[in-house]
């Protein structure tokens, strides 16, 4: 009950609007105010630097720049594991899809289909397979990873809504990660099968980048948009950058029905980092 009443004002806000806004600041190189809102930040949420490839906070010209920082070399030495975490987060949930059911969180569950914006004949393919939902706060490195070697098949932009993305949201609305806005990228494994990494925005997430589109969203035109990469050779080894948020959001992962052990470390609430074991 306090989770629903805690997010109804989201219900009401013009979260497109207001994602916008903010994202048009975070883009703007406002000088001394840029500094301030990254000094504020850093302080806020204990943001560690030391990793960053650049420490200097001053070093940074707009607010995205500092917020999609890269990493140090060494920061995240990569695991020899079959499939490793593609970003620094928490574990939100994680297990088997029951037929074409995910768990969101407790009482909570949606469909394949509807995350990957309706599409039957894709989501069969991950039909009784696994999954992980893995959410990103504002303090974490906002960059994504492969979590396994793959060739790129195709892209979607659903659009949606741009609720909050954090637990307590999670906890209170049905089918949030469905109901947001979300690019869905698809690929194949080295072993010929398909993964998808499902890139979910939320409230002030000003844009979604992919490291071979570029910024996917915004534009938001409110219809499904498709890119077909089957066709080309597009393929990113195992740890390599995919994509990155603009400010904090979520990465759902799914994978067929088959063999897979995620790491017993890996339950709910888990603090995770990018290149640790995920599953063999």
């Amino acid at each position: 009950m306090i989770d629903r009443l805690a997010v109804l004002p989201q219900y009401l806000l013009p979260k497109q609007a207001l994602t916008t806004l903010i994202g048009r600041l975070a883009a703007a190189r406002l000088g001394c105010l840029t500094r301030w809102a990254i000094r504020r930040f850093v302080a806020r949420y204990r943001v560690d630097m030391a990793e960053a490839a650049t420490p200097d906070i001053t070093a940074y010209g707009s607010f995205n720049e500092f917020f999609t920082r890269a990493l140090a070399d060494g920061a995240r030495p990569l695991s020899s594991a079959r499939l490793i975490c593609p970003v620094d987060g928490t574990v939100s949930q994680l297990g088997r899809i029951d037929r074409d059911w995910i768990v969101q969180a407790k009482r909570h569950r949606y469909s394949t289909t509807a995350l990957l914006g309706g599409d039957a004949p894709l989501a069969e393919r991950f039909r009784d397979g696994h999954f992980a939902t893995l959410y990103l706060s504002p303090r974490d490195y906002h960059r994504i990873h492969m979590p396994a070697t793959g060739r790129l098949l195709r892209m979607m932009h659903v659009p949606g809504s741009l609720f909050s993305v954090n637990p307590g949201t999670a906890r209170a609305v049905p089918g949030l990660f469905a109901r947001n806005e979300r690019v869905v990228c698809v690929f194949e494994s080295e072993q010929r099968a398909p993964f998808a990494m499902v890139l979910v925005g939320a409230t002030i997430v000003g844009s979604v980048a992919t490291v071979w589109h570029g910024v996917v969203t915004p534009p938001r035109p409110g219809t499904v948009r498709e890119w077909n990469y089957a066709q080309q050779d597009i393929e990113l080894d195992q740890g390599q950058e995919m994509g990155r948020f603009l400010l904090g959001s979520t990465v759902i992962l799914l994978f067929p029905a088959g063999p897979l052990c995620f790491n017993p470390d890996w339950q709910p609430g888990a603090l995770v980092r990018m290149g640790q074991a995920m599953a063999e």
